[in-house]
């Protein structure tokens, strides 16, 4: 048994750093120029309203533009019927009418009551340039706990996050097969729709609407799909990836602040992102009789169909490569080892992990644990099992070499540690390793024949 304990000369210190920041550097600066932008001083952008018969939406267009250039789209309907019925229709989010010293302004508190306070500020205005009194009428009013239409948003929130978390989680379950994953998906998105549908109903959050249970399932389901499908492809930067979509770019455009009085920028984030799409389509059951969800379902399942491409594409990939492997055995091949499961540091801790031996790429894990595994005459041994034990005998990580007969682990803990190498035919070696903070270990072994010693 031979102690060898080796500062590699590996990543830099800057290097290392810079790894270490890009990632909540990213986050910062979306974090810091989203969220501001677009809940400070929310006021309409370009809301659609209907104004009651040609003449009033004339005058009142000319006052709004006047007043408030910018916030409103006018156009005009047959009465105060038709304009109240697009408000209910979700094809606008105001309907004004006016009859002498009266004027009504048909709202929807289900929209926010941030958008209906904008709405009143705007047309009390028209109201009062023609002396009329003006009264506003809630045509969609909302349950007794959601006083400010935003409850939709904060259950969206909760079964959105949760399908982010639950597809890192799964890039773990090694054993798992893309099917087995996938049901998973399923089953866990099934049993948070229904434990937080129960809640929400239980407590009066909203109506009684059994159909928000099919949102939220394909709002867990699409969003945990879509994180499974891309992390092949986004890897070092998954993290990144899914936090982006899911938290930065996700919660300003959810509904928090009424998409009406949303930036531009935001509102075409909203019409695509799966929580804002989950929103629209739970406000549309829970108080528009069903108004206005075919659209906000059909994209959930856009997502669905993009994860499960990417899978797809990805179990293509590896089958690929797998045929070309075995077409090329006995050439040189520095891929033996496959790509180790991607992990998102705000989760958990790295754990074992067995490395592909290639140069460094930015932001990928550095190998902890690596070496070369030779024969009696120097020569690289290629498949030599290296296993990787605690002080206590437990295996941590077991791997192979490459055809350069090289190794690498990742994700272990401080203290010593007994590195095994193996290879039919040949006498194990066992070297027992220390493992430093900040130190790279290097374990190289030479095989000898059982034959050549005699046993």
């Amino acid at each position: 048994m031979r102690h060898r304990i080796e500062r590699q000369r590996g990543t830099s210190s800057a290097r290392t750093l810079a790894e270490a920041l890009t990632i909540p550097t990213l986050l910062f600066l979306g974090l810091l120029f989203c969220f501001p932008t677009a809940f400070h001083e929310p006021r309409p952008h370009h809301a659609k309203v209907v104004i009651a018969g040609p003449a009033l939406e004339r005058r009142a267009d000319a006052s709004l533009r006047q007043q408030h250039p910018g916030w409103f789209d006018v156009s005009a309907a047959a009465g105060a019927r038709e304009a109240r019925r697009a408000v209910l229709d979700r094809a606008a989010v105001a309907g004004y009418a006016a009859t002498g010293t009266d004027a009504v302004l048909y709202v929807a508190k289900a929209n926010g009551t941030a958008l209906e306070q904008a709405l009143a500020k705007g047309f009390a205005t028209v109201a009062a340039r023609h002396h009329q009194k003006l009264t506003i009428t809630d045509v969609a009013p909302t349950v007794r706990k959601d006083e400010n239409g935003t409850t939709p948003v904060y259950f969206g929130v909760a079964w959105n996050v949760p399908g982010y978390i639950l597809a890192t989680t799964l890039l773990r379950a090694v054993t798992f097969n893309r099917r087995k994953k996938m049901l998973t998906i399923v089953a866990a998105s099934a049993l948070f729709s229904m434990v937080g549908f129960l809640i929400g109903t239980g407590l009066g959050y909203f109506p009684d609407e059994p159909s928000a249970l099919g949102i939220a399932f394909l709002l867990g389901t699409a969003v945990a799909t879509f994180s499974l499908g891309m992390a092949p492809f986004t890897k070092q930067f998954f993290p990144l990836a899914g936090l982006g979509l899911y938290i930065v770019l996700s919660v300003p455009s959810s509904g928090v602040a009424p998409v009406p009085l949303l930036p531009t920028f935001f509102q075409g984030l909203h019409a695509v992102m799966p929580l804002g799409n989950a929103v629209d389509a739970l406000r549309g059951v829970l108080y528009f009789n069903g108004v206005g969800v075919l659209k906000p379902v059909l994209v959930l399942c856009a997502w669905i169909a993009a994860g499960t491409t990417l899978l797809g594409l990805d179990a293509w990939r590896h089958r690929r490569a797998a045929v070309r492997l075995g077409a090329e055995d006995g050439q040189e091949d520095v891929q033996d080892v496959p790509e180790p499961p991607v992990e998102d540091p705000s989760v958990e801790a790295p754990s074992p992990t067995a490395l592909p031996v290639h140069p460094h790429r930015f932001g990928e894990q550095v190998p902890m644990l690596e070496g070369t595994v030779r024969d009696d005459g120097q020569q690289p041994l290629r498949h030599a099992a290296v296993t990787v034990m605690d002080a206590g005998g437990r295996q941590l990580v077991r791997t192979s070499t490459n055809a350069q007969g090289r190794y690498a682990v990742t994700g272990l803990p401080e203290g010593y540690f007994s590195v095994v190498a193996s290879s039919p035919g040949r006498n194990p070696v066992v070297h027992q390793t220390l493992l430093q903070p900040g130190a790279v270990v290097r374990s190289d072994f030479t095989m000898h024949d059982r034959r050549g010693d005699g046993h």
